[in-house]
């Protein structure tokens, strides 16, 4: 509560002690008297929220995420600080508003792995060949774990963020990579008069991955030189834009690796595996090999005599 009198009353403590109140008897008495009146520094404004008293901590973080701090802070709170009773601890600020983008961002990833792997299974029709361009994900994501590790980078909402822009990319550069490699079997196999024999096979990714190289490499080159200037920038809201940019950078490169190297394994390890099928198919159902049908009760009696 305050209680505020007219300028002449409290221009000093001794003109605020001077002014008269009305005792129970009646009387008036100074309030010098009643109260000890002293200039004293108190907060200019009480805080509320929530009908209960709040004091506010202020604290700038630097040199570590925010969340490991807050974990590292409760505990030793907890430890060895005693609260008065009724009194509790609670934190906000950028660690809450990291505590609602990191509970989305649990939802958000897994759904767009999953609308990335059915749109692969729409396009190849076959479990195999979409979790083979699927692969380019954890590839791309080793590169911008090691990035963010070699930059000193802690995790962010910005760097999920960049991780989900990194993961279409790199199944888009996967995808391209498997339509060059399908293009070429297919060219082999008709210059084979349709018959391809696992020599043929190699050859023709080899071909395939070779007619690739070129565009890949460029394609990573354009993204590393459009974002090295993100990373050397130093102007306004470069704190934000690096550690989104950061994922992006490190997987692509990581990426290349993948598309040039580890697709066309696959893609050749999954094709042969189809040529031994139909190759154990075929020798199925060879003339040669055709089981004799069975006998019945007329053939017996016929060949009896």
């Amino acid at each position: 509560m305050r209680v505020r009198y007219a300028p002449e009353y409290r221009t000093s403590a001794q003109a605020l002690g001077s002014v008269l109140v009305t005792a129970p008897i009646g009387t008036q008495i100074p309030l010098a008297q009643l109260a000890d009146i002293r200039s004293v520094s108190g907060p200019s404004m009480i805080s509320g929220e929530n009908g209960l008293l709040v004091v506010t901590v202020l604290l700038n973080v630097r040199g570590r995420d925010v969340g490991s701090f807050v974990d590292e802070a409760r505990r030793v709170i907890a430890e060895k600080v005693s609260l008065p009773a009724g009194s509790y601890v609670e934190w906000s600020g950028q660690y809450e508003n990291e505590v609602r983008a990191r509970q989305r961002l649990q939802i958000v990833i897994p759904i767009v792995l999953l609308v990335i792997y059915l749109l692969l299974y729409l396009t190849y029709r076959s479990f195999l060949d979409a979790a083979q361009v699927l692969l380019a994900v954890p590839f791309a994501l080793a590169g911008g774990i090691y990035l963010l590790y070699g930059l000193g980078y802690n995790f962010s909402v910005a760097v999920w963020v960049g991780f989900i822009a990194l993961f279409g990319t790199a199944v888009q550069t996967a995808v391209v990579m498997v339509i060059y490699l399908e293009e070429a079997v297919a060219r082999k196999r008709e210059d084979l008069g349709g018959r391809l024999t696992r020599e043929a096979l190699l050859e023709a990714v080899k071909e395939g991955a070779l007619l690739r190289l070129r565009p890949k490499v460029m394609t990573v080159c354009t993204v590393v030189a459009s974002l090295l200037p993100i990373m050397w920038s130093h102007s306004t809201g470069a704190e934000v834009m690096k550690p989104l940019a950061t994922p992006v950078l490190g997987g692509m490169v990581s990426s290349l690796g993948l598309v040039l190297i580890v697709t066309p394994v696959i893609f050749s390890w999954l094709r042969e595996q189809d040529l031994r099928r139909v190759e154990r198919d075929a020798r199925g159902h060879h003339p040669n090999h055709e089981p004799r049908p069975a006998m019945g009760p007329a053939d017996w009696r016929q060949q009896g005599g």
